[in-house]
């Protein structure tokens, strides 16, 4: 199943464990999978324009078009840089 060099590669580094994938496999692996995400279409719970996601939305959970996340994401971060540098701040100031 596997060649010489390739089981010589293999005596040479030790491996314990069978290799999980042939070449074939592993070339479309490393390809990428061209496996469709469904896009369901949905309305978004902040502004109510319609939308679609890549996922299948469930009961009570709220789902955000695009600009609806980026803006409740960047107060977020704002706050997280903000943390970071009083963090920064506090270790840096002698006693």
């Amino acid at each position: 199943m596997f060649t010489a060099g390739e089981q010589l590669f293999f005596h040479d580094k030790k491996f314990t464990n069978d290799p999980k994938r042939c070449k074939q496999c592993k070339a479309k692996r490393a390809r990428g999978s061209s496996r469709v995400r469904p896009e369901t279409r949905t309305n978004c719970s902040q502004c109510g324009e319609e939308t679609t996601v890549p996922f299948k939305p469930t009961q009570g959970r709220p789902v955000l078009c695009r600009v609806c996340f980026t803006q409740q994401k960047a107060p977020a971060l704002q706050v997280q840089e903000e943390d970071a540098q009083q963090g920064s701040q506090l270790i840096s100031e002698p006693s």
